[in-house]
């Protein structure tokens, strides 16, 4: 999962981006409504966490200028403002959910989840493709029901395909998905990551669609 986090306190901010790597996310922050709305317009993101009191321009407006330009990733809105006037214009402006500071990071954490995976068109927590099912809400993979260790890379490109399953994933964008915008990123690092998956989890679920991307099928197991 790749989130955007736009948060302008100098402690806040890094603390959420530490927490949520550490569930395997990888993480862009940024203090600023600017930077958030050119990143939320031009990168590829699964979900964005977004504060309201920005100190160059409200959040609100950063929302809408993502809903305007045609931006459909899930926002969870993220503020100190508990006022039903604030969540209101928090909707309106396009928010998908609103989380009052303080909060609890696991809180945090499961909401963005289910934000991602209802994106993605999933009702139910568990999914499943073959012997492989992956637990949204802990984000636990398990193969013919024992869990599968990943590292938090592995995990990232294993959670789009599995959010994805039977649909083709372009490269480019699998690789969006996974990397933080600011990482230095070897051109074959993809298709290492693709092959160490295939050795733990079978080369059949995961297949190359050749000049495209990749698809995690069932069909050959």
């Amino acid at each position: 999962m790749r989130i955007l986090l736009v948060e302008d306190d100098p402690d806040l901010g890094p603390a959420i981006a530490r927490a949520l790597r550490g569930e395997q996310c990888a993480v862009d922050l940024v203090p600023s409504g600017i930077d958030a709305q050119h990143l939320g317009e031009t990168e590829r993101y699964d979900v964005a966490v977004l504060d309201l009191g920005l100190p160059d321009r409200e959040g609100t407006a950063v929302l809408k200028g993502w809903r305007d330009a045609g931006r459909d990733l899930p926002v969870l809105v993220l503020t100190a403002r508990d006022g039903w006037s604030d969540k209101v214009a928090g909707f309106k402006a396009g928010a998908d959910d609103f989380l009052t500071k303080p909060f609890r990071i696991e809180e945090l954490m499961m909401r963005l989840r289910a934000l991602v995976r209802r994106s993605a068109g999933h009702g139910a927590t568990r999914i499943a493709c073959g012997p492989l099912a992956f637990e949204t809400q802990t984000g636990v993979f398990e193969l013919d029901g024992l869990p599968v260790k990943l590292t938090a890379l592995e995990h990232r490109v294993l959670a789009a395909l599995m959010l994805a399953k039977e649909a083709v994933i372009e490269r480019l964008d699998l690789m969006e998905r996974v990397y933080e915008g600011d990482a230095d990123v070897d051109s074959n690092s993809l298709e290492v990551i693709i092959g160490r998956l295939r050795k733990k989890i079978g080369a059949s679920l995961i297949e190359t669609v050749r000049g495209r991307g990749y698809r995690l099928t069932a069909g050959g197991r």
